[in-house]
């Protein structure tokens, strides 16, 4: 079962992957994985954040 998962979620993930980021103890290799999986959370928020608004403006239209 897929579940889907909240734009706040995403947002919350992205926040503490940015806070590993800033542990000085980091591996380079480490802290581009983790920034690669921040930006894909970042970007899937966004696209959660663009249909809510598609939503939005389709339901004010009727």
């Amino acid at each position: 079962m897929n579940e889907e998962i909240s734009f706040e979620e995403k947002v919350l993930k992205a926040k503490e992957l940015l806070e590993k980021l800033s542990n000085p103890q980091i591996t380079l290799s480490d802290s581009i994985k983790l920034y690669k999986i921040g930006i894909k959370e970042l970007e899937e928020a966004q696209k959660l954040l663009d249909e809510a608004k598609l939503i939005f403006l389709v339901e004010n239209k009727n």
